[in-house]
């Protein structure tokens, strides 16, 4: 198994793919690739159609996947507010790669049997460790995509992230193969001697202790143990420092540990979601979750400092439970609200990445939502750095 990644930010698209597929293939040694993940940003975007056969044709690949993006990431950089495409691309014995392109109409209702599932993707769970899926957010539910899949193949990692670039239905595009398309989602399933391992930094820290959801309506929490949810948030307020106040005032969160068998305060893992808004009449408090009565939430606040802390905490539980080899690879799906927006300066999650875990070919893009599990539940998350490494079976 042999990866390597590059980027371009040439304003030529053509110059940018020669740059960037010549890299890679001497990476490669002249090898041309079985997988090739191509992100063009949106500077790009009068070559989205022809996008994937000029990549096809400079890399050779025998699949091509990939999307457009705000931003994207290869080689140990994050290019940001100017044009750039990435690739990560790979030499991949004894592993098959399965890519599809799925329509918000070909997806299995809700009450689908996981048989319709498998039949969809031509995929035997018991053989299929991984699935990467780059979905279009304006045409197709993500989320009804990923809970079907969790229903059809529990065993199975669901990585990826919702392309970037366009900000309305059709301005961005799906590349699959010699394909591109604006609508939907692509992906590529694996199958054989290959493990994909995750990493999802939130970007947040936890203010007050964890409560009980004593009382909720679908999204809305009206009791948090003995309390409304804002008289708890009132409490923490009064005994924040002045930097926390200003932290909760505009960037609060809330967490919701999403095994509802859980028994233990503070067990589990917490899933970010935005606080919607509140009532002050009855102290009520929406949040972007379905929440049940006895699940336990935290709050939590968002910021550069926060972010960067809980990066590190990730990096350094992953660390600490690897076993054997380490990684050959690493996709790195960013929210576009990280990177130089949020702390000021560019490469810092890919360079803290490559700091503690490895020097291994890194490449990316910043999207709109970003795909990976907490728990045994596979999520689309906000403002995440969600890493998914790759490694070979027989060497784990």
């Amino acid at each position: 198994m042999r990866w390597s990644s590059a980027v371009s930010d040439s304003p030529s698209f053509t110059e940018a793919v020669h740059q960037a597929s010549d890299q890679i293939l001497a990476n490669l040694d002249g090898q041309h690739p079985d997988l090739a993940v191509i992100f063009v940003s949106s500077h790009h975007a009068p070559a989205y159609f022809t996008a994937p056969e000029v990549f096809a044709e400079a890399l050779g690949a025998k699949v091509v996947i990939g999307c457009s993006a705000a931003g994207v990431i290869g080689g140990g950089q994050e290019v940001e507010r100017r044009p750039g495409i990435a690739i990560s691309a790979a030499v991949l014995p004894g592993v098959k790669l399965s890519p599809f392109h799925l329509s918000q109409d070909e997806l299995p209702n809700p009450d689908a049997a996981p048989e319709e599932w498998h039949a969809l993707l031509g995929l035997n769970p018991e053989d299929c460790p991984a699935i990467m899926l780059l979905p279009d957010p304006f045409t197709l539910r993500s989320d009804h995509l990923l809970a079907g899949l969790d229903f059809a193949y529990p065993s199975t990692v669901k990585i990826g992230g919702l392309a970037s670039g366009g900000g309305q239905p059709g301005s961005n595009a799906l590349f699959m193969n010699e394909k591109s398309v604006r609508s939907g989602a692509v992906g590529v399933a694996f199958t054989g001697d290959l493990v994909v391992e995750t990493i999802i930094a939130q970007g947040c820290r936890p203010i007050g202790e964890p409560l009980v959801v004593t009382a909720s309506e679908l999204n809305v929490i009206s009791r948090l143990g003995e309390q409304t949810p804002l008289e708890v948030l009132r409490h923490l307020f009064e005994n924040a420092t002045t930097r926390e106040k200003r932290l909760i005032r505009r960037s609060l969160q809330i967490g919701v540990v999403m095994d509802r068998l859980s028994q233990e305060r503070g067990e589990g893992e917490f899933l970010i979601r935005n606080v919607l808004g509140a009532d002050e009449e009855d102290g009520t408090l929406a949040v972007g979750e379905l929440v049940q009565e006895g699940q336990i939430v935290q709050f939590f606040v968002r910021d550069a400092q926060a972010a960067d802390e809980d990066l590190k905490m990730m990096l350094e539980e992953y660390i600490g439970n690897l076993e054997g080899d380490g990684p050959a690879s690493a996709l790195l799906f960013s929210c576009i609200g990280r990177g130089q927006y949020l702390y000021g300066t560019p490469d810092h999650d890919t360079t803290m990445f490559i700091e503690m875990v490895a020097d291994i070919p890194i490449a990316g893009f910043f999207s709109n939502g970003e795909i990976g599990p907490i728990g045994d539940q596979t999520f689309l998350h906000g403002y995440t750095a969600s890493f998914a490494m790759f490694r070979q079976a027989s060497k784990a």
